[in-house]
């Protein structure tokens, strides 16, 4: 059975615990990051009690379960209706898109976050987040029957967009690592042998003001979990606690205008024009957020058997 491990702070100091139903049975353990906390502490985890569940929920303020000393890396066009909202093709991808956040973006699940004064088109994207177990020697190759052996658990991930900076400036790593624009948690969720077979049928949700924008299942991903573990290790160094965020669906407020639109942008606007038309268009979309916004966002198997929580993100002024 999974277990759900919180960091919060109480008193003003940062603490490790695992949350058992309204209450969190505190960890004594001197662990400054996620990665520290996996690596040295991985037994404790799963050996704490119910019964040491004394503190509860509702006294202590959320913090991310992933640290800001872990990279944060990300999967781009990874969902077939992603990438047919965004009036592409799936056979055009057969590569994995990889980029990027700086981990200073990373905040709490139910954090505020400040849309920057300049952002006019700031856009969700709910993700399903891995969190790495131990690192990965170059060369590996991960098959799915081993992902417990790598990854420790998963958590949701809002990778909140500037799609004004990220489209036009054709840069995915400034338009989407302004500070607070990487929601992570509520919780990181530990699972077993059994439970990682299952990742294919966890259920993301996203809403906006109540309005769900976003419902789909993670077997809608293109590359798993385990081809991107062993395309990483064969390009990078990954470190325990490293969070991968994996892609997201259809549904979010950008998207692709229409065939004839299409043709007129590719063919008779140059790219300056094109861009200040995207820009101008959005800015009349009222599906991009808007200070006063809340974003809720749920990732769980439609049996409850594997459930990562809740976010609840307010968009506020700058």
């Amino acid at each position: 059975m999974s277990r759900t491990i919180i960091r919060y702070a109480e008193g003003g100091t940062p603490r490790w615990g695992v949350q058992f139903g309204s209450h969190i049975a505190p960890l004594d353990v001197d662990a400054a990051s996620t990665g520290e906390l996996l690596s040295g502490h991985w037994d404790l985890l799963w050996s704490v009690e119910p019964a040491q569940a004394v503190v509860p929920f509702e006294r202590v303020a959320l913090l991310s379960p992933v640290t800001q000393h872990q990279q944060f890396i990300c999967q781009g066009v990874n969902y077939r209706s992603h990438i047919g909202e965004s009036g592409l093709r799936v056979e055009d991808f057969p590569f994995n898109t990889i980029f990027t956040k700086a981990p200073s973006c990373i905040t709490a699940a139910d954090a505020p976050v400040a849309r920057p004064a300049h952002v006019q088109l700031l856009d969700y994207e709910i993700e399903l987040g891995l969190v790495l177990r131990r690192p990965v020697p170059a060369g590996t190759q991960v098959g799915g029957d081993d992902l417990p052996q790598w990854l420790a658990g998963v958590t949701i991930v809002n990778d909140l967009s500037a799609r004004d900076v990220q489209l036009p400036q054709g840069q995915f790593y400034k338009g989407k690592s302004y500070r607070g624009f990487g929601p992570v948690g509520p919780a990181l969720v530990l699972l077993t042998a059994q439970e990682w077979a299952r990742w294919p049928e966890l259920h993301m949700r996203l809403a906006v003001n109540g309005q769900t924008r976003q419902d789909a299942y993670c077997a809608d991903m293109i590359h798993g979990p385990a081809a991107t573990l062993t395309e990483l290790a064969a390009l990078q160094d990954l470190h325990p606690g490293d969070l991968i965020a994996t892609g997201t669906p259809a549904g979010c407020a950008a998207r692709a205008p229409g065939k004839l639109a299409m043709f007129i942008l590719k063919h008779l606007m140059s790219d300056a024009a094109k861009w200040r038309m995207f820009i101008r268009k959005g800015r009349s979309n009222p599906a991009y957020l808007r200070p006063g916004d809340r974003i809720s966002a749920s990732i769980r198997t439609d049996d409850g058997a594997i459930d990562l929580g809740e976010q609840s993100t307010s968009i506020t002024a700058p």
